[in-house]
């Protein structure tokens, strides 16, 4: 029940399960709590239908480790149902010890250890629902997003999800679906914490205010100029193009269909548009998209996208399913061997191997006290990101690891990038104990 600050120093969640309290009391009260421990985060598969995952949520993590404290109203909330020797350790509460995790923007497949946690059981162990609930929202946004931004192509992305998810939600899913690739949000806050260019023009609410749809469209070109995107689909979408030309002239910066079969109504209106003498217009579609979706509209006229519901959600897939796992204690290697939730004991790392060509062939996960010798094509995966509780210098910044992202895509095998069901697009290997 931590209370963890955004960046504006504003409370926004309460993000610790109570189990991890009860577990934090028992170790303190039969002295195990100081003991070495190390958690690993990772998922056991990815989702049906899916090739790669993408990591996303790490800044937003490191954000709120470092805000991570009980406060007087959490701590009075819980004195029924803890003792006063556990309430005193959360009031003392600062994280001391390491992480180490992929690089936000990288790839990750079955088993790779995405995040390390290091420090006493106590001090871990109450970070599980913290980073599992940043790193499962995040990453199954930024996966579906990365599908979508292949899928158009080089063609622009707007994120329009804000009124699909809840309103913190839709903050951290245009960051996820900015850092897989898209251009713009229509969400004003995740602009103002993230610096994410926004985006956006009137709904269907504007034409229908006005007693006429070229009194709509002349208004809000007098108010905005022509550099807007005009909504022409309230009502017949021929008449509403004609509509548009005649409100702002052939100098219009764009028109949004936002319903139909959009194949063949984003043909038309290109058609169209040029008879009017608006080549340079641009044609913006929206409206329930998907990767899938996209991709059948790669071949049409169209210069950018809106996609809202399908990448806050995770296009089928609204979570990553990620795990937080305890793999070592004082140095001994533990492990989960539950049917079907099996774990891999011991601190792990990985490297990536691949091809002189830049291609990527495969990962090779190995304990840390047995590093395979590293080739002059081959990159290890996990970078210091917190040592002894502090954020490591020179992290990553957002747009860095958007540029990340792009150039590990680049490496996938092409196979690896098809949005039909297959194998992972690049095989882990596993080395050492398990």
């Amino acid at each position: 029940m931590t209370r963890v600050a955004d960046v504006t120093g504003a409370a926004t969640a309460l993000l610790t399960d109570m189990y991890e309290l009860t577990m934090v009391a028992a170790a303190l009260a039969d002295g195990t709590a100081d003991r070495q421990c190390t958690f690993e985060l990772f998922a056991r598969r990815l989702p049906d239908g899916r090739r790669y995952g993408v990591v996303a949520g790490t800044g937003r993590f490191l954000d709120a480790l470092e805000d991570f404290r009980f406060g007087e109203s959490e701590l009075a909330s819980l004195a029924g149902s803890l003792d006063q020797r556990t309430l005193d350790w959360l009031a003392d509460y600062r994280f001391a010890g390491d992480v180490d995790g992929y690089p936000e923007g990288e790839l990750y497949f079955p088993g790779s250890p995405i995040l390390t946690v290091t420090g006493s059981f106590a001090d871990a162990v109450v970070l599980e629902t913290l980073a599992l609930s940043i790193f499962n929202h995040d990453s199954a946004v930024a996966s579906a997003a990365a599908r979508m931004v292949t899928a158009a192509g080089s063609r622009p992305m707007i994120e329009m999800g804000s009124r699909r998810t809840h309103e913190e939600a839709a903050v951290a899913s245009a960051r996820a679906a900015y850092l897989a690739g898209f251009s713009a949000t229509s969400n004003l806050e995740a602009g103002r914490r993230h610096g994410i260019p926004p985006a956006g023009t009137a709904a269907h609410a504007w034409v229908l205010l006005h007693d006429d749809e070229l009194s709509a469209f002349r208004s809000q070109v007098e108010a905005l100029g022509v550099k807007t995107t005009l909504l022409v689909d309230t009502y017949d979408i021929r008449k509403g193009i004609e509509n548009a030309i005649e409100a702002a002239g052939p100098e219009l910066e764009a028109v949004r269909i936002d319903s139909g079969d959009l194949g063949v109504l984003a043909r038309q209106a290109r058609e169209q548009l040029d008879s009017l003498g608006a080549t340079g217009t641009r044609i913006v579609l929206s409206g329930d998209l998907d990767e899938y979706a996209l991709a059948s509209l790669r071949a049409e006229p169209v210069d950018a996208y809106g996609v809202g519901t399908s990448v806050v959600t995770g296009s089928g897939a609204p979570t990553a399913g990620m795990v937080y796992k305890l793999v070592e204690v004082d140095g001994r290697p533990v492990a989960k061997r539950s049917s079907s939730k099996e774990s891999r004991g011991g601190r792990k790392s990985a490297l990536r191997r691949f091809k002189p060509t830049g291609t990527a062939v495969e990962e090779v996960v190995y304990p840390v006290t047995a590093s395979p010798e590293v080739g002059p094509n081959d990159r290890v995966l996990p970078i210091p990101l917190v040592r002894s509780g502090k954020r490591a210098d020179d992290l990553p910044s957002l747009d860095q690891s958007r540029e990340h992202l792009r150039a590990a895509l680049v490496s996938v095998p092409w196979e690896g990038l098809k949005l039909s069901r297959g194998e992972p697009a690049i095989p882990t290997v596993f080395e050492g104990r398990s």
